[in-house]
């Protein structure tokens, strides 16, 4: 079945369904761990495999995925730090994370079973780093589940597609005083067509999610003791003012500005590579560095700016090694790109790094 039809047949059920369709704050992610119900495209394994600052863009076909387990979240989470025992969460601009009065050895292996229990598999586990991320994976509780589904789904189960795809990244780094900073961040990709036919399609970048940060980010308060009502509580904290980010040029060299002390722009720049892709392969937060891989943009056919800066060629060349340093003075930071000597970068690449992170950190 050709990807037209089958996104027409999609179509058609989904119109015919409109007024069932789920609550939106229903996860239902599925792993490839068993059955053979969901379909990821090869160009999104090929990301898996890699994991590099790479976004696909190849024709879509098909790959075995399977069956999770669901949860009911609860909603957005708190806006201001809260602790609930040993464990709070916290809010800059759009960004949050989890701090646990807990060494971070004893936070792996609780984290990882988290992810396993929410129906998704692994692609990274660097436990000497502290990261884990999860291969692509489709949110089943955004399809409909009416009669139609429940009667055509037994049998023509592939023909159900959200069309879209995420990935997590999680990084535990340590704290003062033996506590955990957890970060999660999210990555989308949706697919659609790429010729007026509409008899091929391709993937694409979508918008980070925040809110389905925080979810899982609330999920994992509960795995970490907290029960479902005080982590729904943290909701209700009112959301602070948001700090600015910009792309600005000090010494000829392209740089991002933050109104804030080093320890919040340091958590923010480094959350900020996690949702734009960047390979980190190493960090000295005493020295303000993250090691990063980026891969360089390809001549490619007309694409959107996302796919420029992240999509490569067969014949591309290997990625280049980069040093994001983040510098404070007082309550004022920036985030800059060195080379891999640790020499100031200025070149296209340093800017177009510079730019995409500015563009997350607003």
């Amino acid at each position: 079945m050709n990807a037209s039809t089958r996104l027409g047949l999609l179509g058609l059920v989904m119109a015919l369904s409109a007024c069932s369709v789920l609550e939106n704050d229903k996860i239902d992610y599925k792993s490839a761990t068993k059955g053979s119900t969901l379909e990821v495209p090869p160009d999104l394994n090929q990301i898996a495999r890699e994991t590099r600052y790479v976004v696909p863009g190849a024709p879509v076909s098909a790959a075995a995925y399977e069956a999770g387990q669901a949860q009911r979240p609860a909603a957005s989470a708190a806006a201001a730090p809260k602790a609930i025992g040993d464990v709070r969460i916290e809010r800059d601009g759009n960004q949050r994370w989890l701090v646990v009065d807990r060494p971070a050895d004893q936070l792996w292996e609780p984290v990882r079973d988290f992810w396993l229990e929410n129906g998704f598999i692994f692609t990274t586990e660097q436990a000497n780093l502290g990261i884990l991320e999860t291969d692509w994976a489709e949110n089943r509780a955004k399809l409909p589940q009416d009669i139609i589904r429940s009667t055509i789904g037994k049998v023509f189960d592939s023909l159900y597609s959200t069309g879209e795809r995420d990935r997590f990244r999680t990084r535990l780094e340590r704290g003062a005083n033996g506590s955990t900073e957890i970060f999660i961040s999210h990555r989308g990709m949706i697919e659609v067509y790429s010729s007026t036919q509409k008899d091929s399609t391709v993937w694409q970048p979508r918008p980070v999610d925040p809110e389905l940060e925080t979810e899982f980010l609330r999920r994992l308060m509960v795995k970490l003791g907290v029960s479902q009502e005080q982590a729904k509580a943290v909701a209700a904290a009112p959301a602070p003012v948001i700090p600015t980010a910009r792309m600005a040029t000090v010494n000829n060299t392209p740089v991002v500005q933050l109104d804030e002390g080093f320890d919040r722009a340091w958590r923010r720049v480094g959350l900020s590579l996690d949702r734009t892709g960047f390979t980190v392969e190493d960090r000295d937060r005493s020295q303000g560095v993250y090691f990063v891989r980026y891969v360089a943009p390809t001549e490619k056919k007309e694409q959107g700016f996302f796919s420029k800066i992240f999509s490569r060629s067969p014949d591309a060349v290997a990625p280049l090694k980069y040093r994001i340093v983040v510098r404070s003075e007082g309550e004022k930071s920036t985030a800059s790109v060195l080379n891999a000597a640790g020499a100031p970068e200025s070149s296209a690449n340093a800017e177009r790094i510079v730019r995409v992170l500015a563009d997350d950190l607003k």
